[in-house]
């Protein structure tokens, strides 16, 4: 990490943990992962300001509301605002505002807006990256687990008869969005990240369904 890198990360982790809720699906922890997730991805992107890639990753997360919340896809615009507004009082560069603002507002999901940089392309596909693999797995059910959802469907957990339901049961979530991910991974080395983490999912979820099948019937 260079110097200038090494002086901002602490202010940025700073922020961040001053905004943090009691979501541990994007806490601190997910905010560190993010930014590992796009130094990975940088190395592909030697081009990319990662100053702009580093305040977005600890930051997109200022505002962050509930899944259910008929506001959240307000949310990325929000945060966006505020960041820009904090990173202007610690006298961050006031050339690269704009672009981190931008990868804040366009990281989001739900906000549907498309990332027009590198870097912002970065810090949406880094996100992404840590809803799949093994820690991806926790927070579906963790997040699930919040929002009152089942495991899954008690006869059709593969929802082979029946319309895919997210908001009440997990499993139905990695059909639904996760196993969509790569297909929409902005760089090509986030899309070879996302595959490799989406096959782990697949995995998990064909075990789930032979386990669940196998459990015997009430009598």
């Amino acid at each position: 990490m260079n110097s200038l890198l090494t002086s901002w990360h602490p202010r940025l982790v700073a922020l961040a943990n001053a905004a943090q809720g009691i979501d541990g699906a994007h806490d601190t922890n997910h905010l560190h992962r993010v930014w590992r997730n796009a130094s990975l991805l940088l190395d592909d992107y030697p081009d990319a300001d990662a100053l702009i890639v580093l305040a977005g990753c600890y930051l997109h997360d200022l505002v962050n509301l509930p899944k259910n919340d008929p506001e959240r896809h307000t949310a990325s615009r929000k945060a966006a605002l505020l960041a820009s507004r904090q990173l202007a009082e610690l006298d961050f560069p006031p050339n690269k505002l704009a672009a981190v603002a931008h990868a804040i507002e366009s990281h989001s999901f739900s906000a549907g807006i498309r990332p027009e940089t590198i870097e912002a392309k970065i810090v949406q596909d880094a996100d992404r990256l840590d809803a799949l693999g093994a820690v991806g797995l926790a927070r579906l059910f963790y997040t699930a687990g919040r929002m009152g959802a089942g495991l899954a469907h008690a006869d059709d957990p593969m929802a082979l008869h029946r319309e895919l339901d997210d908001r009440a049961y997990a499993l139905d979530h990695i059909n639904t969005k996760l196993a969509t991910l790569p297909g929409k991974m902005q760089t090509a080395a986030g899309r070879r990240l996302a595959e490799t983490r989406l096959n782990e999912l697949i995995a998990f979820r064909d075990n789930f369904i032979a386990e669940w099948a196998a459990s015997p019937a009430a009598p």
